[in-house]
């Protein structure tokens, strides 16, 4: 049988706080609690180290203008698909679900035609990929956090083992594509 997360009452009024102010203070929490500051702090702790509380360094997708699109796939192998995107920039989210298809996959860019070849040289050409259907993301109804990586190193070759370079792509070339930040052919903003 599965643990369930521990926490009391006083542990969801903390992160009922931080959801509505995520900079608050520990002093300021302590006073509107009534607690000691150190008091919040060993609580803070403790949800950390169970996972219930985690901080997430991102762009609001809503805020900051990106496209993102979500993938439903049916794949022969998950776990080999979601291995190919585990390092790439314009990757937010694999998740394994039940249904029609088995993977959905989110990707976000700085324009809907990097979506779009991504979806089309990196699954519709897969032989792992049996069906994949794509659907652009209109608007989200809450904020949308994508966590972003700023650093890494350049390479010749993108972090999906795609050999096939930018400079070389008929999506890159035509200008429906911005590349991958990962190489220098990269010709977007957020990554530059």
């Amino acid at each position: 049988m599965r643990d369930f997360l521990d926490i009391d009452k006083r542990d969801r009024e903390i992160l009922s706080l931080l959801e509505k102010s995520p900079e608050m203070s520990q002093n300021d929490m302590a006073e509107i609690l009534k607690i000691s500051q150190p008091s919040v702090s060993a609580r803070i702790h403790k949800l950390k180290q169970k996972g219930a509380l985690v901080h997430i360094v991102g762009m609001n997708l809503k805020k900051v203008k990106l496209h993102m699109a979500k993938v439903d796939v049916t794949a022969n192998n998950t776990s080999s698909l979601l291995d190919i995107f585990k390092d790439c920039p314009y990757f937010l989210n694999g998740l394994i679900v039940s249904g029609k298809h088995n993977l959905c996959l989110f990707f976000v860019s700085e324009d809907i035609a990097t979506l779009e070849a991504i979806v089309d040289g990196h699954l519709r050409n897969n032989p792992l990929v049996k069906e994949a259907e794509v659907s652009i993301v209109i608007s989200p109804m809450k904020d949308l956090i994508m966590p972003l990586r700023m650093n890494f190193d350049f390479k010749d070759i993108p972090p999906c083992g795609n050999q096939c370079k930018c400079e070389d792509c008929h999506h890159h070339i035509s200008n429906r594509c911005l590349g991958c930040p990962v190489t220098n052919n990269y010709s977007g903003n957020i990554w530059k």
